[in-house]
């Protein structure tokens, strides 16, 4: 099988969008979340070996999680057989065998134990376990769940590959040397890991909102599946106004889904983009979130960075069109959230709302304020939004050529044409 084969492609495509589900179940087994990574890793094994020769199943992602499970449960066995206690281990595999022998072939779920009630979610609100820092908690579930690669997690963090490939193995060691418990935390716990829960679900939504590499400009079942876990979480943390606000700010980006590529799949920019072609449903979904976060919030509380997120959405999904929207709520909203949530990607989009709302000079000067910043030393974003504000002020010279940098530093291949084409209309003689 060479690597641009069907069958190839096909797996490939397959594990992309299963793997995560997969390790969250094996890690149910096996309770070690590296152990079920290399068990998933095995299963895909497996189907680069049988697939090529018997065709991709029906239903591959019960083939890939019934493969995995085998391959856990033979490791179980084979490790009792190392140890003394036959007899007692041996009633363990058989309740652990008839805990998880739900037939997968059939789409059926595992029974849960707790109230999450998600493999998914559930291993992520383990993975991000206080015992690992921030960083490494992150990374490591945006490896697991989000089935992100070094590369994009990098990007989303603004760091170097090789220092998320470190984190993830660091924060893989730690998790068995501190032996923490497979479980679900306690309410009083769950709260406390929220904040990362919240954040790694939303990079997942990202990276599939924005793909950091390849030939897509989106990747629509990351958002899903994103979408899917803020929901869920919303229904298990009514209380937290954060929760609320993750789900709108989602609810409402992923509303402009079809209208953020035309028929060949090149990008479509928010201000060219057919508003007709946004989903109405989404948008109402998420402003009814919003008003949940808002009341959550006890009224009086200053709005978290996902609420005022979800409120800068709100602006744009309210504005009947590009023109009447309200720039200068957009862009109080954004010195409102580079207090709550300082950053220099928040900066950024400040300066393209100031841009809009006091001209492109007073955005211009907020991103020459930012050219210093190493954090954005790679970031594509920067030159880009610099090209765009340079090609309002008529500096077309100097527009094409933040346009070109730009392009050079993207890889993503629709990102990477979207911005050739607009240097090169930079370029283009002027009447």
């Amino acid at each position: 099988m060479t690597a641009t084969s069907p069958a190839h492609r096909a797996i490939e495509a397959v594990w992309r969008i299963e793997s995560a589900k997969v390790i969250a179940h094996v890690a149910r087994v096996v309770r070690d979340v590296g152990l079920a990574e290399e068990l998933a890793q095995d299963a895909l094994l497996a189907a680069l070996e049988h697939w090529p020769r018997t065709g991709v199943p029906d239903n591959p992602g019960a083939w890939l999680t019934t493969t995995a499970r085998h391959r856990a449960l033979d490791h179980l066995r084979q490790r009792a057989l190392h140890m003394r206690k036959h007899e007692q281990i041996g009633h363990d595999l058989d309740a652990l065998e008839a805990h998880v022998v739900p037939d997968f072939v059939d789409g059926l779920d595992a029974a849960r134990q707790d109230d999450i009630g998600d493999d998914l979610l559930r291993l992520v609100f383990i993975a991000c376990h206080p015992v690992l820092s921030r960083d490494a908690r992150v990374a490591m579930t945006l490896r697991l769940l989000g089935g992100l690669t070094t590369a994009e997690i990098a990007r989303a963090f603004l760091v170097p590959e090789p220092t998320i490939a470190q984190r993830i193995v660091r924060a893989r060691r730690t998790l068995g040397a501190a032996r923490v418990p497979f479980e679900v935390p306690g309410p009083q716990a769950r709260t406390a890991r929220l904040a990362s829960v919240l954040e790694v679900i939303y990079l997942i939504f990202n990276e599939g909102y924005a793909a950091t590499a390849g030939s897509d400009w989106m990747r629509p079942a990351l958002c899903e599946e994103a979408l899917r876990l803020g929901r869920t979480l919303a229904g298990l943390m009514p209380q937290e106004s954060e929760v609320h606000g993750l789900v709108a700010l989602m609810e409402i980006q992923a509303s402009r889904t079809h209208a953020r590529i035309d028929a060949q799949g090149r990008p479509v920019l928010l201000p060219e983009q057919d508003r007709g072609r946004w989903d109405r449903l989404l948008i109402r979904r998420g402003l009814q979130a919003l008003e949940r976060a808002q009341e959550s919030s006890g009224g009086g509380g200053a709005p978290g960075p996902y609420a005022l997120q979800a409120a800068l959405a709100a602006c744009h999904a309210r504005a009947p069109s590009a023109a009447e929207t309200d720039w200068a709520r957009i862009a109080a909203l954004y010195d409102a959230l580079s207090r709550v949530m300082p950053s220099p990607v928040v900066e950024l989009n400040r300066a393209v709302a100031v841009g809009m709302a006091a001209g492109p000079a007073a955005g211009l000067e907020i991103v020459d304020a930012l050219a210093a910043d190493a954090a954005l030393a790679n970031y594509h974003l920067l030159p880009s939004v610099r090209g765009d504000l340079l090609q309002k002020l008529g500096r077309w010279d100097e527009a094409r050529a933040e346009f070109e940098r730009a392009a050079g530093m993207t890889r993503n291949e629709r990102e990477r044409e979207l911005l050739l084409a607009r240097a090169r209309d930079a370029g283009a003689p002027r009447g």
